[in-house]
C-alpha cells in the first residue's frame, strides 16, 4: 500500500496461532494445524492462543465460552503442545491484543477492509445485519500477531489475504510513525501435506465443525467406535484404487480418503496408492479405520482426561497469559509512546 521500502526487522523469529473455540475440532484441524503446532514449538519460539475475541463476532452462549476455551486449551495439549515449551493462552486474558487493535484500526484504510473476501463470504446479502467486530476481525488479527512481533504466521489460503492485511498494517504504522523496523511484516507459513482435508460426506467440502452432519468429520473427542464407524460410513466409490495420483483426478471421495490415510501415517499418497493399487474401499477402510483410531483415540482419551480437571487447564493458560503478557505488553507501551498517547 506504501512505495516506500520496508527496513527490515531485526528481532527474533517468532510463531503465533490460534483456533477459534467454537464447535468441535476435527480430524482436520488436526492434521492442517495441531500436529503441526507441536513439532513447530520445538523449532522456533511458539505463541498459541485460544481466540475467543474472535469467536464472539458471531453470537457465543456466554454460559459455554469458558468450557469452549478450555476445550481448546485441552486439544492443544493432547495433541503434544508442551506448556513449558509453548506458550498457551485465551486470547481475552491479554488486553494488550485489543488495546493494539484500537490502533490498528485508525492506521488500516476502510478500502483495504472492504476488499476483505471473507466478510464478503460470511455476510453475504445481510451485511448491514453483522457485527461491526466480524467486519474490523482482520484487524484484530494483525493485532494478534503483531503484539508479540511475530514472523511466520501458519495460515490456509483463507487466512492469506488477511496476512496481507497485517503486512500493509505494519509497514504502514512504521512509516507513519517514523519507526523503521519496528514491526516485522511476518510471512506465512507453509501448511504442507494433510493442510486440506475435505469432508467424510463429500470431497469437494472442507472438512468443518459448522457441518450440521456429525458424520462428515472424525472430532478429536470421539471415540473409537465412533472413530471406525465415521471411517466405514465415509462416501466413496465402486471403483477400485488406480497406481497413480493421476487416476484419482475426478475421484474427490477417494482422493480425500487417500490423502487422509498419508497424513496419518506420515507417508506420501504414492506410497499409500502402492500398498493399495488395484484393491477396492472395501479392503482399503478398515485400514484406514484402524490406523485412524492408533492416532486419533489416545487424543480423545487425553482431551476427556484433561477435561474433567479444569483447574490444570485454567492454571496452565494464567501462567500462559502471563507470560504472553511480559512480551506484549512492552510492546504496546511502546507503541502508545509513538503514537503520542499521554501516560500520566
Amino acid at each position: 500500500m506504501t512505495d516506500q521500502a520496508p527496513t527490515a526487522y531485526a528481532g527474533p523469529e517468532r510463531v503465533l496461532s490460534g483456533v477459534q473455540p467454537t464447535g468441535d475440532l476435527h480430524l482436520g484441524n488436526y492434521l492442517g494445524a495441531l500436529v503441526k503446532f507441536a513439532r513447530l514449538q520445538h523449532e522456533i519460539d511458539t505463541f498459541i492462543f485460544v481466540a475467543d475475541l474472535h469467536a464472539i463476532t458471531a453470537w457465543q452462549e456466554p454460559s459455554k465460552l469458558k468450557h469452549q476455551v478450555r476445550e481448546i486449551a485441552a486439544a492443544y495439549l493432547a495433541t503434544g503442545l508442551d506448556p513449558k515449551v509453548a506458550t498457551i493462552f485465551a486470547q481475552s486474558a491479554v488486553p494488550e491484543h485489543a488495546e493494539l487493535a484500537w490502533v490498528f484500526n485508525c492506521v488500516a484504510r476502510l478500502g483495504w477492509l472492504d476488499r476483505m473476501t471473507q466478510f464478503k463470504d460470511k455476510a453475504g446479502k445481510h451485511k448491514e445485519r453483522e457485527s461491526v467486530g466480524l467486519y474490523t476481525y482482520p484487524v484484530l488479527q494483525a493485532a494478534d500477531i503483531l503484539a508479540y512481533k511475530a514472523t511466520k504466521v501458519p495460515v490456509g489460503e483463507d487466512q492469506r489475504q488477511h496476512l496481507e492485511l497485517t503486512r500493509d498494517i505494519a509497514q504502514k504504522f512504521n512509516n507513519d510513525f517514523n519507526a523503521p523496523g519496528f514491526f516485522p511484516l511476518p510471512d506465512a507459513l507453509t501448511q504442507g501435506p494433510g493442510a486440506r482435508i475435505m469432508s467424510l460426506r463429500d470431497g469437494t467440502a472442507k472438512m468443518s465443525k459448522s457441518d450440521p452432519s456429525d458424520n462428515s468429520r472424525i472430532n478429536l473427542t470421539d471415540d473409537a467406535d465412533a472413530i471406525a464407524q465415521k471411517v466405514r460410513k465415509a462416501r466413496t466409490d465402486p471403483e477400485p484404487l488406480p497406481e497413480t495420483m493421476e487416476g484419482l483426478a475426478d475421484r474427490a471421495e477417494a482422493r480425500n480418503l487417500v490423502g487422509i490415510y498419508a497424513a496419518l501415517a506420515g507417508v506420501t499418497e504414492a506410497r499409500v496408492l502402492a500398498e493399495f493399487a488395484g484393491q477396492g474401499f472395501g479392503a482399503f477402510k478398515p485400514k484406514l479405520a484402524d490406523l485412524a483410531v492408533s492416532v486419533m483415540g489416545p487424543i480423545g482419551g487425553e482431551m476427556r482426561r484433561l477435561l474433567a480437571d479444569p483447574a490444570e487447564i485454567d492454571r496452565i493458560l494464567t501462567d500462559g497469559a502471563q507470560r504472553a503478557r511480559a512480551l506484549a505488553a512492552p510492546t504496546v507501551a511502546e507503541v502508545k509512546k509513538l503514537v503520542g498517547f499521554w501516560a500520566g
